[in-house]
């Protein structure tokens, strides 16, 4: 009688859960193991979403949906038409659980509530027969001559397994990646890649929950730029065009210890030349109008009286009052507004890194290690992130169905490789 397989998944979250599953359905006659080193299951998948679960984004040309990856979108791409968000609601509409698309793409369970997604994976993996042990953190993973791979759980226990899945998640720092070091892995440094800008004790602060859309927002002494809606906060600025921006500039950031400049676009359809012509009609059309009073740009009226304030000596002045070293600063608050970021805040509970296992020691068609076969790894582990969205998810669904689909394919065929 052959001997039962034995497959391994480390990680009890997104990634660990749907490669175990797609792994256990694949092939039944496979004991497949989730071993989780905490005493909670699916954490990420609780608390996005404020509770809702953002479970994907209705992005479904994989071309436009691999620019929302500051790191792993070209490897992203071909997963991307294997298993797409087309294919992610199509898995959760199979088991009961419809996903509703929100005005700006997100997706959630209708019930919005990720309970709903929680019991889904719960419910598919105890189906699936998928073994699941928590508070089981492992060590070390070695990979012995009779191709077999040996885990360390504590020196007293170990355990032997036929193929492993990595789908640990995230780390905020490399002991997180402790285990992979016996493995020859290249782990490519963490630092957090989704959070907002802090401006201590400037005035813009006072000015908290006002929102712009859109702005343009430039990294000085960088190439990084980007558009879109931005709120002010009590303790800096956030919003999509603020948070996509921590996202792709984040090894940059960290390098410069979240000590930089910003310069801020209000009216990003402007060019100096155009703003200048622009102030010049004003001041002929608005002659008689106060300048604090007539807001020709439509900004949120505390924001226009905030740079009138900066860059005019007088806010009750008429438009035809103004002196061309006041429209010169005016043009300047209004579309090269400089400020001073100094740290960062993550956004709200959602902490994402960039970093881990280097992409060019994976293979994106199987997601197997390129150091050991029957070595595989899914999710957050990779040195892939994404901007806020669901995108995140998306990644995990994708490369944890992928590894337990490829995995299962190795076992089948391992005397033939």
């Amino acid at each position: 009688m052959e001997r039962v397989k034995t497959v391994i998944v480390i990680g009890g979250g997104a990634a660990g859960f749907f490669a175990a599953i797609a792994c256990a359905e694949a092939n039944p006659n496979l004991k497949v193991i989730i071993l989780e080193k905490s005493s909670k299951l699916l954490a990420k998948v609780r608390v996005s979403g404020g509770g809702r679960c953002n479970v994907t984004h209705a992005c479904f040309d994989p071309s436009d949906l691999v620019r929302n990856y500051p790191r792993g979108g070209r490897e992203l791409l071909g997963p991307f038409h294997v298993f797409s968000p087309e294919n992610t609601i199509e898995w959760f509409a199979s088991r009961g659980v419809k996903l509703k698309i929100e005005a700006d793409g997100r997706m959630f369970p209708t019930t919005d509530d990720s309970t709903t997604i929680v019991n889904c994976l719960m419910n598919a993996a105890q189906n699936a027969l998928v073994n699941i042990r928590m508070n089981s953190p492992v060590h070390s993973i070695h990979k012995r001559e009779d191709n077999l791979f040996e885990l360390g759980l504590s020196d007293e226990e170990k355990m032997l397994c036929d193929a492993v899945i990595v789908a640990s998640g995230g780390s905020p720092s490399l002991k997180g990646f402790d285990c992979l070091k016996g493995t020859g892995h290249t782990i490519i440094e963490p630092v957090p890649s989704l959070f907002t800008f802090n401006m201590p004790h400037n005035p813009i602060t006072q000015l908290m929950g006002i929102s712009v859309d859109p702005v343009q927002v430039k990294i000085i002494g960088t190439k990084f730029i980007n558009e879109g809606p931005l709120l002010i906060t009590h303790w800096g600025m956030s919003g999509p065009a603020i948070l996509k921006l921590s996202s792709f500039a984040a090894p940059k950031l960290a390098e410069l210890n979240y000590n930089f400049s910003i310069l801020i676009k209000w009216l990003p359809q402007f060019t100096e030349d155009s703003m200048r012509s622009k102030l010049n009609e004003l001041r002929k059309e608005l002659a008689k109008k106060k300048v604090s009073t007539s807001n020709p740009f439509l900004l949120p009226k505390r924001l226009w009286e905030h740079l009138l304030n900066v860059s005019v000596t007088d806010v009750e002045k008429e438009w035809a009052q103004l002196n061309n070293e006041e429209l010169r600063k005016l043009i300047s608050v209004l579309i090269a507004d400089e400020y001073n970021v100094q740290g960062k805040t993550t956004f709200k509970e959602e902490f994402v890194t960039c970093g881990g296992v280097s992409l060019k020691e994976v293979d994106f068609k199987t997601m197997q290690s390129k150091k050991a076969q029957g070595l595989f790894f899914a999710g957050e582990i990779l040195d892939i992130d994404a901007v806020t969205g669901g995108f995140n998810f998306q990644s995990a669904w994708t490369t944890g169905f992928i590894a337990g689909k490829s995995l299962v394919y190795y076992l089948e065929h391992l005397s033939t490789l």
